[in-house]
């Protein structure tokens, strides 16, 4: 069963300002988070984006938007065969459960300017095991 679906977009321009700010992106992303893309050169701030949409559209998919949620708590990764995934640590798991959930479904896409997240959060007995 389908609890929620969270979907945002983010401006690159956003996060490049950011990166201009002493520990901002520390705040808000999860040190895995950022070695990761840091690691992909020019394309970095893109890829911060795109995560960073990824934390938002988690927050909408349950219902209760970022509030009392530590961004760093919601790690944003892709696993071995380049899929994004979300990982949950602390509060953020803790939303994620008192909404009932049982798995997230995340897609990112970018180009240029603009990073999109799509989150999908199941629940109830009917969630199929990946």
């Amino acid at each position: 069963m389908i609890i929620g679906v969270g979907l945002d977009v983010v401006h690159v321009n956003r996060l490049i300002h950011w990166q201009g700010i002493p520990g901002l992106l520390e705040r808000y992303f999860h040190p895995e988070e950022l070695a990761a893309a840091m690691s992909r050169g020019s394309s970095a701030m893109l890829s911060l984006a795109a995560r960073f949409a990824a934390k938002e559209a988690f927050g909408k998919s349950i219902g209760t938007g970022l509030s009392g949620i530590t961004l760093k708590n919601i790690l944003v990764l892709n696993n071995h065969n380049g899929k994004p995934c979300m990982q949950l640590f602390g509060n953020a798991l803790e939303a994620f459960e008192r909404a009932g959930g049982k798995a997230i479904h995340l897609s990112l896409t970018h180009e240029r300017d603009n990073a999109l997240a799509m989150v999908v959060v199941e629940g109830g007995d009917d969630v199929r095991e990946e």
